[in-house]
């Protein structure tokens, strides 16, 4: 049964995609729900096959496969009545895989992987517009680069480089503004003080003490970065 049997892997493989890589509902299904149904759908077709080749044999063999294939779908209920911590397990491996890439835990914390250079890339809103940020404690505040100022809803006529900042490159000057809403998982603070650094000053934005500081606590865990938003902030 090789067209079974490949059309059985090809679910599962897709099972496993969904499962790691999927953000958005497929459907009116969740990327869990989608990923259980294409592991449901792939393996009811290896069990298939493997029943009909078992009876082709022998119908010693047919029985036991049926009996091999009844513990599998045993398994599978227990998995799926335990979606919920499997989900957890999914997402912290995400955070490995996808760097940038924020999760949110069960307890509303904000976990990001760490990078090969040691630092941590965060996935991140800035007044509902998506960007990414270096977490930086070194930074008083919010840093962001000239060139995602018009991406991110700022005006380069209305900016003043004014403040005088210090930088990997030497001293430079920067623009003050307010960011109206700045986003990172689940927390979001609201008017948050930040600078624009000129053109070609920084390579990345910087997640800095303004934003940080709103925090009810941030910490390294090993190669974890887990940020925790104030109780009732928001």
């Amino acid at each position: 049964m090789p067209g079974i049997r490949g059309a059985g892997l090809l679910l599962l493989i897709g099972a496993l995609l969904v499962g790691l890589f999927a953000e958005e509902p497929i459907g009116e299904f969740s990327p869990m729900e989608a990923a259980g149904l294409l592991s449901l759908g792939g393996l009811s077709l290896l069990m298939a096959a493997s029943i009909v080749e078992g009876f082709a044999r022998h119908w010693t063999y047919g029985v036991q496969t049926i009996a091999v294939s009844g513990g599998i779908l045993i398994a599978l209920l227990v998995t799926y009545a335990s979606r919920e911590e499997l989900q957890t397990v999914i997402d912290r491996a995400i955070g490995d895989i996808a760097v940038g890439r924020t999760v949110t835990t069960a307890e509303g914390e904000v976990v990001a992987a760490r990078r090969m250079d040691g630092s941590f890339l965060v996935q991140g809103a800035v007044n509902g517009h998506e960007t990414r940020f270096i977490f930086d404690t070194g930074a008083s505040t919010v840093v962001l680069r000239a060139e995602n100022a018009v991406a991110l809803g700022f005006k380069p006529e209305t900016l003043n480089y004014s403040v005088p900042v210090s930088t990997a490159n030497g001293a430079a000057l920067a623009a003050p503004v307010v960011i109206e809403s700045l986003t990172v998982g689940s927390i979001t603070e609201r008017n948050v003080r930040a600078l624009i650094a000129r053109t070609g000053v920084l390579h990345a934005n910087l997640l800095g003490m303004s934003f940080l500081e709103r925090l009810g606590s941030y910490e390294v865990r090993g190669n974890r970065l887990i940020l925790r938003g104030k109780e009732g902030a928001g």
